[in-house]
């Protein structure tokens, strides 16, 4: 109980920063004159990979701090993580992201009735993500979105690995929460375009039933009227099991093995 509350409550808080940041440029900023003035993309991208760090250090002593199925899975597959602990971190890490949605879309609901009041797509991508972020000038269809997922989860399994690798050059002074933020930060500043970078099945899921129970009716589909809800949670999935195996077979097995520590650095047990 104490990993599946520590990843509820790490997921909880990579949301609210994630969701809550989306709904500020978003929602807020449509009201302000100009419009645009309560940040835009890379205030969006920061905050969601101060999320992911601040989430990151509520969990970490507790579950280790996946706060990402994705990464539980490819844990699972390459680092002796339990299999019959997958879904039920899964299934906290999503609750974590539901609840956190509901509260974002009740704070910011006086700003999402006014800037959308029928709550179409415009603000559906506060709580999930969308080919192209919505846009219909750049038609990015739901297998681009999902070769996109692939390709930004696997970018992220494989730093993450490297950074959690006692035998590489991991981050010293606890310090691995936050560079693994900033690798979020720099995937939304280079893979935000084709499908906003969900990377992460529960950050979108539990976000898009958040909102199809509070009047989001098309939360499912895309802006096309395709069934998308799918792609941000098999995409990621297969890209971290992907990205996972390339650092497993491509940079730790040549590793060089831990050895012990030289006579004179472990104290002798004394009689």
């Amino acid at each position: 109980m104490r990993e599946l509350s520590a990843e509820f409550v790490g997921t909880m808080i990579l949301i609210l920063f994630g969701c809550g940041v989306v709904a500020q440029v978003i929602a807020g900023g449509a009201l302000t004159d100009p419009p645009g003035g309560l940040g835009d993309h890379d205030s969006i991208a920061w905050a969601w990979g101060l999320g992911v760090t601040l989430g990151v250090y509520v969990a970490a002593r507790l579950s280790g701090a996946h706060i990402n199925p994705a990464v539980t899975v490819a844990l699972a597959t390459f680092r002796g993580f339990p299999w019959a602990k997958v879904l039920p971190y899964s299934l906290a890490q999503t609750a974590g992201a539901f609840v956190a949605a509901l509260l974002v879309r009740w704070n910011y609901s006086e700003a999402l009735a006014k800037a959308d009041p029928l709550h179409t797509f415009t603000t559906q991508i506060v709580f999930s993500t969308l080919p192209s972020n919505g846009n219909p000038g750049l038609p990015v269809s739901e297998w681009g979105a999902f070769r996109d997922q692939v390709i930004g989860t696997a970018i992220l399994l494989l730093l993450i690995m490297a950074l959690t690798d006692l035998l590489n050059t991991p981050p010293g002074a606890n310090l691995a929460p936050f560079v693994i933020g900033l690798v979020v930060v720099a995937i939304g500043m280079a893979f935000g375009t084709n499908a906003g970078y969900a990377i992460n099945p529960a950050r979108d899921f539990g976000p898009r039933l958040a909102s199809f129970l509070t009047g989001y009716d098309d939360a499912w589909r895309d802006q096309y009227g395709n069934l998308y809800f799918w792609v941000p949670i098999v995409g990621p999935l297969v890209g971290g099991v992907i990205g996972a195996g390339m650092y497993k077979f491509m940079i730790e097995r040549f590793m060089p093995s831990a050895e012990p520590e030289p006579v004179g650095r472990v104290p002798e047990p004394q009689d």
